[in-house]
């Protein structure tokens, strides 16, 4: 299981740095960026499909997925069902990049807890979702979700996030905060801090035309793991691999929020940061939201890396 999370850390913070290098526009340099996320070829779109459909039948039968038109696009959300609803308050998952919302199926027996669950795919990353408008904000992002909310009839939610999702969700929290009852930011990289520099130089290095070796090296540094276990994979690495090399992403880069900002967040707010190989801050980014987060609640988690809520699901 160990090789399994920390190959899909490494999977996803590649997809991270795709989004900040605007690397999608190296690999169609030829033709003229596009504006919004869109699938290379049919064939990568189908294969990916597959894997998705793979990755979700790993965890917990769906009782219903829904599609939800926004002005950005179609939004794909995947439902769980409380057996027996001790809320009526749902949560809602946003995902980190290139992930969707297969990659929650193993911990939603600890998320749910007598909550109906939601689980979108990003518009304008990889997943089911599909993106007509292009995304050109963290304002944009907030947007599309909070029209997702509202179109599936949600008053307000607790919103949880990671990774990339939690760049997401905290813009959402700060833009319409009437729709969030509380957010929770799992290792939210572009949130409180950018990601290391070390981070980009592996991640630049995947992305070369250089042998697989360097490339499986490159995840191994990345992911904190050995070249043997990055050349394993499950489904949802395959899914999150698939995503990264198949899909063009036409997304922002997020800012990292300020204290300015930060004060603003005045719901319950919960932030999980990990002790090593964090892609959200550390340390630093703890005591930034301690001191700036006015109801805040935040942990660093020892022995974690990026992939901390597939490490401690149960205790997180």
């Amino acid at each position: 299981m160990e090789y399994a999370v920390t190959l899909r850390s490494a999977l996803v913070t590649v997809a991270l740095i795709l989004v900040a290098l605007g690397a999608h526009r190296v690999f169609l340099a030829w033709t003229a960026p596009p504006d919004v996320g869109h699938w290379r070829a049919s064939a990568g779109r189908e294969a990916y499909t597959e894997a998705y459909d793979a990755a979700l039948a790993t965890g917990p039968k769906p009782d219903r997925t829904i599609y939800v038109p926004t002005r950005f696009g179609t939004a794909h959300v995947v439902v769980w069902e409380a057996e027996h609803a001790t809320s009526s308050t749902p949560v809602l998952l946003t995902p980190g990049r290139a992930s969707g919302a297969p990659m929650w199926g193993e911990l939603l027996p600890y998320i749910g807890n007598g909550h109906t669950v939601y689980a979108v795919d990003a518009i304008g990353d990889a997943g089911l979702s599909t993106q007509s408008t292009p995304i050109i904000s963290s304002a944009d992002q907030a947007q599309w979700l909070a029209e997702t909310l509202e179109g599936l009839g949600i008053g307000s939610a607790h919103v949880v996030g990671h990774s990339f999702g939690g760049a997401t969700s905290a813009a959402l929290a700060l833009e319409r905060p009437d729709l969030v009852s509380s957010v929770a930011l799992i290792e939210p990289a572009f949130t409180l801090a950018y990601p290391p520099p070390a981070t980009f130089f592996w991640g630049t290095v995947i992305m070369l035309p250089v042998p697989q070796s360097l490339k499986d090296r490159a995840l191994a540094e990345i992911g904190g793991t050995t070249v043997e276990e990055v050349r394993q994979d499950d489904p949802i690495s395959t899914m999150i691999d698939l995503g990264s090399r198949h899909f063009s992403a036409a997304l922002p880069t997020p800012r990292p929020l300020d204290d300015a900002d930060l004060v603003h967040l005045n719901m319950p707010v919960y932030v999980a940061i990990a002790d090593k190989d964090s892609l959200a801050g550390g340390e630093a980014a703890a005591e930034k939201a301690r001191q700036a987060i006015p109801h805040a609640t935040v942990r660093v988690w020892p022995n974690t890396t990026h992939s901390l809520p597939f490490q401690v699901p149960q205790e997180l």
